[in-house]
């Protein structure tokens, strides 16, 4: 994979939308998000033919207002009901524990409202990729997950980021064809404990190291058909990668973002290949119908799906 986009570029998209968007009291948002998305995907090549995004800012502005309407308007008048009639502690406590319950429970719903719509928007040669996976089996895992982690004091952790990578992966498809995961949370463990250990002593640094042994492995154990996915990030990458990404933010008051756009995409795409042969003839399209709705509500809670590279 290749991407050859410039920061340049993006900034004078980015600039226009910012425009536009304070000109039309934020309407415009969802239209540029579009734009820059069908910038970031059509500036990335794979095997001589670049990628292809689909969404509308019309798609993206009615599922925020879907998500809006669904998820929290009923989360606000369950915080704000009760202190307007003046309800009773236990009745304010009750609704605000309701609340909780609900927007953690919207937390995995988004997710993979957000990975489907994404993924049915975007397109190599013609042929669009698609998300399978049920709603309710990911809240199975996400909330079971973080109860674990929280009751182990966080020892669950390489678990659960790694059951949850195995749902998104192996539940997506490129036309007929699904992506495989084949990764074991306890491979990660003793890796976690030495990052955990190492955590005070480097200040954090070591934590960089970490995440880059959590995507190699991820990418490692990621296959289509018979070809797999290989990464070489390093934890040295990874941090040279965040402290330019900082250092361009502080210095430009946050002008420099389209650069920092382009830097991800082109850091993603350097450490990554795939392996073996591709299946590309059997492959037909089999486009999914989805909606926008999850990705309003990813927009809310500010998510990251890993199917998006601003």
């Amino acid at each position: 994979m290749f991407f050859y986009g410039k920061g340049g570029s993006l900034f004078g998209i980015h600039t226009v939308n910012m425009l536009l968007t304070v000109l039309t009291l934020g309407i415009y948002y969802f239209w540029g998000k579009v734009r820059v998305r069908n910038y970031l995907l059509s500036q990335t090549e794979f095997a001589g033919d670049r990628f292809a995004y689909h969404g509308t800012g019309k798609e993206l502005l009615v599922g925020f207002l879907k998500a809006l309407l669904v998820f929290f308007l009923p989360i606000g008048a369950l915080v704000i009901a009760p202190e307007y009639f003046e309800a009773s502690e236990a009745v304010k406590a009750g609704a605000l524990a309701t609340a909780y319950v609900i927007g953690f429970v919207f937390v995995p719903v988004a997710m993979v409202g957000a990975r489907r719509y994404r993924m049915s928007r975007t397109s190599w040669r013609g042929i669009r990729f698609s998300f399978r996976g049920r709603a309710l089996d990911f809240v199975k895992i996400f909330v079971g997950g973080s109860f674990l982690s929280m009751i182990t004091l966080g020892l669950y952790y390489p678990f659960f980021m790694t059951k949850q990578h195995a749902f998104m992966t192996s539940h997506s498809y490129f036309g007929t064809q699904k992506f495989d995961f084949d990764g074991r949370g306890r491979d990660l463990f003793g890796s976690f404990i030495l990052a955990f250990l190492l955590l005070f002593p480097t200040l954090g640094l070591y934590w960089f190291w970490f995440q880059a042994k959590l995507l190699r492995y991820f990418w490692d154990h990621t296959s289509f058909g018979n070809a797999r996915f290989r990464s070489t990030v390093t934890g040295g990458r990874l941090l040279l990668l965040t402290l330019g990404n900082f250092l361009l933010l502080v210095l430009t008051l946050g002008l420099g973002w389209p650069w920092v756009l382009a830097r991800n995409a082109r850091f993603t795409c350097r450490y990554l290949t795939l392996e073996g042969p591709l299946p590309i003839a059997e492959i037909r399209q089999e486009a999914q119908l989805a909606s926008a709705t999850g990705e309003g509500l990813a927009s809310f809670l500010d998510l990251d799906t890993g199917f998006d590279f601003g």
